[in-house]
């Protein structure tokens, strides 16, 4: 047995993670810091495994003792055919280290053992894979050592052992041929020569069967050249050449080989990046590509073959000249890519473009050449699917282009849009584009095509800040896109250069309409753009952070104005698309004329106000091209916006002379914008979003109370000063009301004429009106009584009917009633669409105004001004809660929720400048708290606390810069700047009180904890009311969030410092005091009253911990004598949380949780007994069915026990086999009380349970 046993341990040590390790000098005895370090060298974890082999290899040096050196040598080749990846590369770079470190080891030596515990002719088939891969490392340790080119002898056998290990592919892969290749790279030419040649003679004689063999061989002629000359491959591949026809389709399966091998990988094979490179120096490249590539790859279906084209395609970019790079870019490889774009563009497919992106990338970033830069832009730009390029037009390649080839590259792009050659171009199309084409695609179409993405490139050169250019180049392409997108050519001229390129093809509207919307899209680039250059000029400005000016302060809206300008002077050379009026001319020359006016104010002295006005107008002015008549009509309302603000200003001078001071020249402009905002055009939100975001450093009080003012629910739409709907729209309905009067009258006509249309009618205003007019009963009953059609009492039942002139009389007189109750119904409802479309423009409008709102906050939040925002945003936010459910009212809503929250009370930046406002502000903080109490729904009560936190931070936050997270020390902590201390506390205790003592409260203890967590020294002057409620509070859940907050309070580090010892242990008892008698006579009625008890427990025991840990003088027995009690009755034995936490405290008492042992009844052990007696064995007989026993009569107390027993243990299938009918039929009520006896059973059970827990 013991023999046995041995071998059995032996065998599972031979298969265990860890080798058997001998000790017979005791050394394991001796360190046992010194065998930790081979366990840390196993670990998954790099940086461990690291760190062992560096303490390993600084310990053998220091304790110079052999016997440790070799048994670390001994466990580290033990180590090599771990069963973990990570084990076996940690003690394969353990290996290395010792053997590069300590030179007196033998590398001979070190092979031997290698080989010999490792063997793979004695290993069992288990444990081939291991025994292989210990082979493996232990050569990869020797090769890693830097000494296996001192020894070539043990190189050579290396290299065979390598060999040998290449059959085991299945376990090793690939592995064993790539360090043959890396051994070959760092081996001396004469060691190869001598030695190598011979044993590698097989392989090399193979290369082309395989592509760990084709590697060999190549990184050998790489190496090599000189041994392996064209005479050597003619021995070894019959050829003297490596790239030639016969070994062509070898190659091929080679290459198809390496393909399906890295399919998981998504990696290049290096056998097919080294045979370009032969390809180059054999100068057979394009015999290679051609054959190998296009006709051998590319030839298979879409997968592997086609990635690995695509991979060396990207690899070969900096290895190719010019003609070699427009060879590969314009052949099939490159049309084969474009087919993959576009069949990849569905979400399941795999998708090469960024790895074709990152390989253009490296190139851009590496080559200095710019003419391969730009055969490489133009390549790729040239690959196109009916005349659209596959490459997206935002193409993060160009940012590594250079300037040169950046500008030669935006020359062809516009000289391809006005003469596009598209027969130059690698045009393809799509199997599923060829079946749906029945005629060719017409030109026109391409070329409308390839235009419209040459705009979006230029575009993108623009907006892309991270792309190198200069100013010069920037406004060509403005103008460029400029011209072609609002002008026509009649005659070329040399002033302006856009002229004289002519077009091939004319630009037909579809392509002008997107030309146009990628210029203004552009102007939004340029309005956005840092200046450019390295000039001191751009420095200056782009340290102001100045944006959309040139180095020299001109904006660069203001020099696209400049050139429409000159355009429009140029009538006989060029035209604009859509022809100016003389009146929309004139509009554009007195805009000119503000413009100038405001830059020569501008020069005597600098102000932001004239330049946010020329911003104004050039952006509404440039919009004239696009949208002439709504550009006119805005400047004339701009226009109009600045002399009512100019008369504004001269009435105020004139009613209060010299000593009023005329309005600010922000609150003008704001003026303006709210007026133009007022009318729904996104134009309008664009050009005003610009504007405003400039004057944002210099809004005023005015300025900010008349964009509040707007949305000030409490104020009336005329109030605010803005009228939403224009004289247009008026036009528009009273033509539509005079159109609607004459199909009026025309349908009264028709309807004189027949009867069924007025019973229709009649049906349709019964059921628009849903409710019947009085006054039109009324008159219907003046009509009828009239004409003598109403029936009356009197009237006899065979008295004669109207005659038919007083039938067409009472019909007329009916119709006419009936279209008058239509016009009626129809007047109301149209007044109540009018008042629905006014409410909808006047959310829309507020909308964009909170645009205004929260830029202004996110450019200002450190503004004095923001404070005066707090209480209007609360407003609009209340009020948004309890208004109409609409989806754009609660949009409305949920953005202002946002920006207030987000924007303003976590903002980074708030106000610090708080000089003789403290009054006003503590006043505020009263106003929230008070508000936050009075409001009905919790979620806007929070908002009016957060508020009221906002507003202390503010007050806090002036004297130090450091948060109250940062403060170490009590002085730092109990700094808290301007506020005055008793007033806020005694806010904040009332509010406490407040929730605490009344049964409906807004307010929540999440509100408390968080203004506990922000403000410590509040805390510390709150603590004493939230502790009194632990069992003054008016219900259990008051008392529970009292418990909560007085655990998160004595958690708190700051409110520990805060305190000194007395009070702390002072604190504590007062705490206990109060958690013992809230714990008397407690009974867990309901979930309420559970969950009071699971926080005051919770507090329990941390408050029991700490007295413990810091050994305060708290007596603790009172309480200790109340938790005992609750379990008097053993009411805590269940699990549960209420339980798990009241024996977690009970434990810190050092008393624990008794373990219950469960005791069954009687009977139940009875009928257990007989259950199991009853039950068979499984695979044996019963002792009824043995042939001895058959005959044997079986005694039973009763039929009726036998009966249930039977069926309680499901053995009664068996024994009705061979009872007689009559058996049967006394067994049936049998068996259907045997099923109902597992019910009777629990019900028993759970009495006898309630009578258990009863005693």
């Amino acid at each position: 047995m013991d023999v046995v046993m041995q071998t059995n341990m032996g065998e599972i040590e031979d298969s265990t993670v860890r080798p058997k390790v001998t000790d017979a000098k005791g050394i394991l005895k001796q360190n046992r810091q010194f065998l930790d370090y081979f366990w840390d060298i196993a670990k998954p974890e790099r940086e461990i495994r690291l760190k062992a082999i560096e303490d390993l290899i600084e310990h053998l040096k220091q304790s110079e003792k052999p016997d440790e050196l070799k048994y670390s040598l001994k466990r580290l080749v033990d180590g090599l055919s771990h069963t973990r990846d990570d084990a076996r590369s940690g003690y394969s770079v353990a290996l290395a280290q010792l053997l590069s470190v300590f030179e007196e080891i033998s590398l001979k030596s070190t092979l031997d053992s290698v080989k010999e515990k490792h063997n793979l002719q004695r290993a069992k088939k288990k444990l081939i894979r291991n025994a292989a891969f210990g082979n493996f490392f232990g050569v990869l340790a020797l090769s890693q050592s830097t000494r296996l080119q001192k020894e070539p002898q043990v190189m050579l056998e290396c290299v065979k052992l390598l060999q040998r290990l290449s059959q085991y592919r299945e376990h090793l892969r690939d592995l064993p041929r790539k360090t043959m290749v890396d051994i070959l790279s760092e081996t001396p030419k004469e060691v190869f020569e001598e030695l190598l040649l011979s044993a590698l003679q097989s392989d090399l004689t193979s290369a082309l069967n395989t592509p760990e063999q084709l590697e060999l061989l190549l990184v050998a002629m790489q190496k090599f050249p000189s041994v392996l000359k064209p005479k050597k491959l003619k021995k070894l591949l019959g050829a003297t050449a490596v790239i030639t026809k016969e070994n062509m389709p070898k190659l091929v399966e080679v290459l198809k080989t390496a393909a399906r091998s890295v399919k998981k990988d998504n990696i290049l094979p290096p056998v097919a990046l080294d045979l370009l490179q032969v390809s180059l120096r054999e100068d057979s490249f394009e015999m290679f590509w051609n054959e190998a590539i296009i006709k051998g790859m590319m030839s298979e279906m879409p997968g592997p073959t086609h990635y690995l084209g695509f991979r060396l395609l990207g690899a070969s970019l900096p290895l190719l000249s010019v003609p070699q790079l427009e060879f590969v870019l314009t052949g099939d490889v490159m049309r084969y890519y474009g087919q993959h774009m576009l069949s990849a563009q569905l979400a399941y497919r795999f998708k090469f473009a960024p790895e074709m992106e990152k390989y253009v990338s490296e190139f851009m970033q590496g080559c200095a050449d710019a003419d391969k830069q730009l055969a490489v832009a133009l390549g790729f730009t040239q690959l196109t699917n009916q005349g659209y390029p596959v490459v997206p037009s935002s193409w993060k390649v160009l940012e590594h282009m250079d300037l040169c080839a950046l500008q030669k590259y935006v020359e062809w792009l516009m000289e391809a849009f006005c003469k596009p050659q598209l027969e130059k171009c690698l045009d393809f199309s799509t199997r599923r584009q060829k079946g749906n084409q029945e005629t060719e695609v017409e030109s026109d179409s391409c070329v409308a095509r390839f235009r419209k993405w040459i705009v979006s490139r230029l575009s993108f050169i623009v907006e892309n800040h991270q792309i190198k250019k200069e100013e010069g180049l920037v406004m060509k392409m403005a103008r460029f896109i400029f011209f072609h997108a609002f002008f026509d050519v009649k005659k070329p001229t040399p002033e302006i250069p856009e002229t004289v390129q002519a077009l091939s093809v004319p630009i037909d509207q579809q392509t002008q309409a997107t030309i146009s919307s990628a210029f203004y899209g552009l102007l939004q680039g340029l309005n956005s753009m840092a200046a450019l250059g390295d000039s001191p000029e751009a420095e200056r400005l782009n340290s102001r952070r100045i944006l959309g000016v040139k180095a020299d302060g001109s904006m660069w809206i203001y020099c696209v104005v400049q050139y429409a300008t000159t355009l429009l002077n140029q009538s006989k050379h060029v035209q604009s698309v859509q022809t100016l009026s003389p009146e929309q001319r004139k509009g554009w020359d007195s805009m000119l004329e503000s413009v100038e006016a405001l830059r020569k104010k501008a020069k005597k002295s600098s102000s932001p106000e004239h330049t946010a006005f020329q911003h104004l107008f050039l952006l509404v002015g440039i919009q004239m091209f696009k949208a002439p008549d709504d550009s006119l009509e805005l400047l004339n309302d701009l226009r109009t916006c600045v002399e009512k603000a100019q008369a504004k200003k001269s009435k105020k001078k004139k009613a209060n002379g010299d000593s009023c001071e005329e309005p600010h020249w922000v609150e003008v402009v704001v003026e303006i914008l709210l007026s133009l905002l007022s009318q729904p055009s996104r134009l309008v939100r664009s050009v005003c979003k610009a504007v405003f975001s400039r004057i944002c450093p210099h809004l005023t009080q005015e300025a900010l109370s008349s964009i509040l003012n707007v949305l000030d629910p409490n104020k009336d739409e005329d109030e605010s000063g803005v009228m939403v709907t224009d004289e247009k729209e008026k036009k528009r309905k009273h033509k539509e009301e005079d159109k609607q009067d004459d199909e009026d009258d025309d349908e009264e006509e028709d309807e004189e004429g027949s009867d069924s249309s007025s019973d229709e009618d009649e049906d349709e205003t019964m059921e628009e009106g849903k409710e019947v007019d009085q006054n039109f009963r009324l008159d219907l009953m003046k009509v009828l009584q009239g004409q003598n059609a109403l029936a009356t009492e009197e009237d006899g039942s065979d008295e004669e009917e109207l005659d038919d002139a007083a039938m067409m009389k009472l019909d007329g007189s009916l119709a006419s009633l009936f279209l008058e109750q239509k016009k009626k119904i129809q007047a109301k409802k149209d007044e109540k669409d009018r008042i629905r479309k006014e409410k909808v423009l006047v959310r829309d409008f507020k909308i964009k105004v909170l645009d205004m709102v929260e830029m202004f906050l996110s450019k200002q939040g450190s503004s004095a001004l923001v404070l005066g925002m707090v209480e209007p945003l609360l407003s609009v936010i209340e009020n948004g809660m309890s208004s109409e459910t609409s989806q754009q009212e609660q949009d409305f809503l949920r953005k202002a929720a946002d920006i207030f929250r987000n924007r303003l009370c976590r903002a980074k930046y708030y106000c610090r400048e708080t000089d003789g406002r403290e009054a006003e502000l503590h006043e505020m903080l009263e106003r929230l708290i008070s508000r936050a109490q009075k409001l009905t729904d919790s979620s806007v009560s929070l908002y009016y606390f957060s508020a009221a936190l906002y507003v202390l931070k503010v007050l806090r936050g002036v004297v130090s810069e450091q948060d109250s997270a940062n403060a170490s020390t009590p002085a730092e902590l109990r700094l808290m700047g301007k506020v005055d201390l008793e007033r806020v506390t005694t806010c904040f205790r009332n509010a406490l009180t407040s929730f605490l003592t009344k049964r409906k409260s807004p307010l929540t203890g999440a509100m408390f904890i968080d203004l506990f967590s922000r403000f410590p020294v509040l805390c510390v002057n709150l603590l004493d009311t939230a502790v009194e409620n632990i069992t003054a509070g008016v219900r259990e859940p008051q008392q529970g969030q009292a418990c909560l907050m007085v655990l998160r309070s004595l958690q708190s580090k700051d409110v520990k410092n805060l305190m000194s010892d007395a009070q702390e242990t002072e604190l504590h008892q007062k705490v206990v005091d109060q958690l013992a008698k809230s714990f008397e006579d407690v009974e867990c009625k309901n979930k309420m009253v559970r969950e009071k008890i699971v926080k005051a427990l919770e507090l329990c025991q941390h408050l029991v911990r700490s007295v413990q840990n810091q050994k305060m003088p708290v007596n603790l027995e009172p309480l200790q004598k109340v938790l005992k009690s609750m379990n008097a009755e053993e009411s805590l034995q269940k699990p549960g949380q209420l339980e798990d936490t009241y024996w977690s405290v009970m434990k810190l008492f050092c008393i624990l949780k008794p373990k219950i042992e469960k005791v069954k009844k009687v009977v139940e052990a009875e009928q257990t007994e007989e259950t199991t007696k009853k039950k068979k064995k499984k695979g044996f007989l019963p002792e009824s069915k043995k042939r001895k026993n058959r005959k044997k009569p079986t005694v039973l107390e009763g039929k009726e026990t036998t009966a249930s027993t039977e069926g309680a243990s499901g053995g009664e299938k068996k024994n009705k086999k061979r009872k007689p009918q009559g058996g049967e039929r006394q067994n049936q009520p049998a068996t259907k009380k045997a099923k109902t006896q597992p019910q009777q059973d629990k019900k028993k059970k759970k009495g006898g349970q309630q009578e258990a827990d009863g005693k």
